[in-house]
């Protein structure tokens, strides 16, 4: 059995570094979609290796936010990628479904959760100046917190880890989705989860949760028509 040597502290940090930068770059906006993500030129930005920048965009991928282009680098995924709707799709049937398994199982402690958390996303502000006019780091993880509350009361792992991996790929989707249609009225939408969650509900908070979740891909596959 070959066994591979650990990565140094010191290219494991700077590779940190480097996807944490490339990530929020392309969470902010700074990047297009089907933009080129190319490892010399980023490896110079960075003033660090090749293998670094490599690692760091291997990660990406790995979180599809970026794409593996045969013989042609990295990019950044574009709104035509099929992904996109796939992902969609994948939300639409699961999430439903955990969200029933939560009103039926969920307990005191879950309506808390699920109240606190919404309490927190319609405190926050949705866009901040200083962080781009359609992004705030604060409201993105308060929404990820809120959607992710309503699922717990489900009270299986296993399936929550599969709506973790979903989640961040989809943010950038998401993202790109706000920015097309700044209009939307996602303050009244989560307002309808929490009620109808709480209500004990599952047949209009599924069907709520739904339509919330086509929206998003259906504006980006308008875009790219």
């Amino acid at each position: 059995m070959t066994v591979h040597a650990p990565t140094p502290p010191a290219k494991q940090m700077l590779s940190e570094q480097v996807y944490a930068h490339l990530r929020n770059a392309i969470m902010r906006g700074e990047y297009a979609p089907g933009d080129a993500l190319k490892p010399q030129d980023l490896s110079r930005q960075h003033g660090v290796s090749l293998a670094v920048v490599r690692e760091a965009l291997v990660r990406l991928v790995g979180e599809g936010l970026a794409d593996r282009l045969t013989n042609r680098g990295f990019a950044v995924p574009a709104f035509s990628d099929d992904r996109w709707q796939q992902i969609g799709e994948a939300r639409r049937t699961i999430e439903p479904v955990l969200l029933r398994m939560s009103i039926e199982r969920g307990d005191v402690n879950w309506e808390g959760d699920v109240r606190a958390a919404h309490h927190r996303l319609a405190r926050t502000p949705a866009f901040t100046p200083e962080e781009g006019e359609y992004y705030s780091e604060a409201w993105a993880e308060a929404h990820r917190v809120f959607h992710r509350a309503l699922l717990a009361g489900c009270g299986n792992p296993v399936l929550l880890e599969t709506f973790d991996r979903m989640w961040i790929a989809s943010e950038l989707a998401r993202r790109w989705s706000t920015h097309r249609n700044p209009d939307r009225d996602g303050i009244d939408e989560h307002r309808w989860l929490e009620e109808a969650a709480l209500a004990r509900d599952p047949d209009t908070a599924a069907d709520i949760l739904t339509r919330h979740l086509t929206l998003t891909t259906a504006v980006l596959a308008e875009q790219e028509g």
